[in-house]
């Protein structure tokens, strides 16, 4: 493996960061802007949960198709078009989703925001070739706390605009998204070629022979299909619990984004320094799998703070472990590949994620929660397997290892 460039040019790379997690930030409100609306949109509309549920998985499904396409076309073409291209998309399907009047205009606009909003496995590759492998996870940690400003600016942009139209939320996050691309085509520097030509894993077979990436990538699906659980049912367990409406839903999901944000742009060197990044992935998975069977049994919102906090310290400590461990196997010509595969495992995720989670919720309302839990003790149990092998020491084919640092 070769390591980023240490030097002034590897420096002025790293300055473009920034651009990489306002990408991130931007797919992320786009994708949390829906959480509060979408389903309230579809409840209106007198669509039961499996409908919303499969609305959602549309998204998923064209990100589960194109994530390893994008991260493919980035080893061979490079990252910086491949992000220009689809932050232009994200920003066009953003726009349509804004006129969509339909349940068939917003399976349209959603299903270019799935193809377009893929490129996260590009976002990911660029951070990790441009830091070294000592640096990776605190660098992951900073893609985790990109994820949770997108989640706190999405559905409080969804929360806050709803009342002046559905469609107003929408049109900001396009606005945003317009407006990040044309930094980046100003700004954004394409991270120095690790080989004279790109060369692919070998697609998703070859990639997935490396029983570590496997296992890793076996641990994201069931995580998040935990956490589709709750995404795709809070609004209907709220009101009807609680008779909350759009708004206060929202602000809640702010607060655990704010938790998870705080942790991740912060905390993390300090936690993987003294734990490691196995222990952090199993500890965070720990705590959602205690979290989420608590919440059907609280009946006040006050104590439904409590699980909801703890779910989010053990998000915000399980995502950027499994991210870095990954980006840690094999080398930098293929590492968008890679990274596509691993994000594909979350798109997979979320076709089947929501469309569980609404049956259970029609079925039985605390249903999702309790599997959920399920989820992520399975998902602990896997990372456990992860305690003999060291992402950074043991081979995986055709690389060749270098010391992990701690």
């Amino acid at each position: 493996m070769t390591s980023p460039n240490p030097g002034p040019e590897g420096e002025r790379i790293r300055s473009t960061l920034p651009i990489v997690f306002s990408v991130i930030i931007i797919d992320l409100i786009g994708f949390g802007i829906v959480i509060p609306i979408l389903p309230a949109y579809t409840k209106d509309l007198g669509a039961s949960a499996a409908t919303l549920g499969i609305l959602l998985a549309t998204h998923a499904a064209l990100q589960f198709i194109f994530a390893p396409i994008w991260g493919r076309l980035s080893d061979r073409i490079g990252r910086r078009p491949v992000m220009l291209v689809t932050i232009a998309g994200t920003s066009a399907a953003l726009l349509l989703l804004g006129l969509a009047e339909s349940i068939m205009g917003l399976f349209v606009a959603r299903l270019l925001s799935g193809l377009f909003s893929a490129n996260i496995s590009v976002a990911t590759a660029y951070v990790a070739d441009v830091t070294a492998e000592s640096e990776r996870t605190r660098w992951m940690g900073m893609v985790g706390a990109s994820f949770g400003i997108g989640f706190i600016l999405g559905p409080a942009l969804g929360g806050l605009l709803h009342p002046f139209g559905s469609g107003v939320p929408a049109f900001a996050a396009a606005g945003l998204a317009a407006a990040n691309f044309i930094w980046a085509a100003f700004s954004l520097t394409e991270p120095e070629r690790h080989a004279e030509q790109a060369r692919s894993r070998g697609g998703l077979r070859a990639v997935l022979q490396d029983k570590v990436v496997a296992r890793l990538c076996i641990t994201n699906l069931v995580f998040t299909i935990g956490v589709a659980q709750l995404e795709s049912t809070f609004f209907y367990w709220m009101n009807d619990q609680f008779n909350y409406n759009v708004r206060e839903v929202a602000f809640i999901l702010v607060g655990m984004a704010v938790v998870m944000a705080s942790i991740q742009g912060g905390g993390i060197r300090p936690l993987v320094a003294r734990l490691g990044e196995k222990r952090m992935l199993v500890s965070g998975l720990l705590f959602m799998a205690m979290a989420f069977p608590i919440i059907p049994w609280v009946h006040t919102v006050g104590l439904l703070m409590i699980p909801l906090a703890l779910s989010a310290l053990g998000r915000a400590i399980a995502q950027p472990p499994m991210t870095s461990l990954v980006s840690m196997r094999g080398e930098a010509a293929g590492r968008g590949e890679l990274m596509g595969v691993f994000q594909s495992s979350a798109a997979l995720a979320r076709i089947f994620g929501p469309l569980v989670a609404g049956v259970l919720y029609d079925f039985s309302a605390p249903g999702p929660f309790y599997l959920a839990a399920l989820l992520f003790a399975v998902g602990a149990a896997l990372s456990m397997g992860l305690a003999s092998t060291d992402a950074g020491q043991d081979e995986g084919p055709g690389d060749v290892a270098e010391p992990q640092a701690r």
